[in-house]
């Protein structure tokens, strides 16, 4: 019994053996740059940072084909180096001799990429899918669009200019009906009745009808 039990582990570590190979349609290679993102901070990936690894890629399956059957053991890994780079493949949890077709695992890791991410306090350019572009970022759109924002502050600035010449031409400087007709006419008249010119501001006597004046 013990015996036929080895056997067949030993049969199944070299079927994952024979799935998982850098040459398999079906897998991916990872690199991860701790040390670049992190620094002095850095820490040493183990076994239980790969456990991890492995966690996230059956929780990110689990999460893309809605299926509680992926674990620990669907995920693969193999031609792992000190580097911190490996290969790995996801098992059919109905079938452990099947792969997941490439384009599923590629769905599911963009699906979960910034949680995979997380987890290891990396970014798409620190842990690296080698066959998985980056995740691009959502490009900002305003809610305004920018020429509805011009359209209204050339408005409001024709708007202002029109309100600042009303208010001046009410508030300016009005001359009363008398003013007017003062400077219409050529002169005006000085104490005592006495003709002046408007234009030097003198009076000529001579001019003048008052009998005093011309008695003197």
């Amino acid at each position: 019994m013990l015996g036929a039990l080895l056997v067949l582990l030993g049969t199944t570590a070299c079927l994952a053996q024979d799935l998982c190979t850098d040459e398999t349609s079906e897998g991916f290679k990872v690199r991860l740059s701790i040390k670049t993102a992190l620094g002095q901070q850095a820490y040493v990936w183990n076994e239980s940072e790969m456990f991890l690894f492995r966690a996230t890629l059956a929780f990110a399956m689990r999460q893309h084909f809605k299926n509680n059957e992926y674990n620990v053991s669907s995920i693969l890994v193999c031609n792992e180096t000190q580097r911190v780079s490996f290969h790995f493949v996801v098992l059919d949890p109905s079938d452990s001799t099947q792969l997941i077709q490439k384009t599923a695992v590629e769905a599911a890791v963009r699906k979960s990429r910034h949680r995979i991410n997380s987890a290891f306090l990396l970014s798409d350019g620190t842990l690296e899918f080698l066959q998985i572009p980056p995740t691009l970022a959502t490009p900002y759109s305003p809610a305004t669009p920018p020429w509805l924002i011009a359209f209204g502050v050339v408005i409001g600035a024709v708007c202002a200019g029109i309100i600042v010449m009303l208010v001046s031409s009410l508030l300016g400087p009005k001359k009363g009906k008398g003013e007017d007709d003062d400077e219409e006419e050529g002169g005006g008249v000085g104490r005592n009745g006495i003709a002046c010119d408007a234009l030097d501001g003198a009076c000529n006597g001579g001019f003048s009808d008052d009998d005093r004046l011309t008695q003197m």
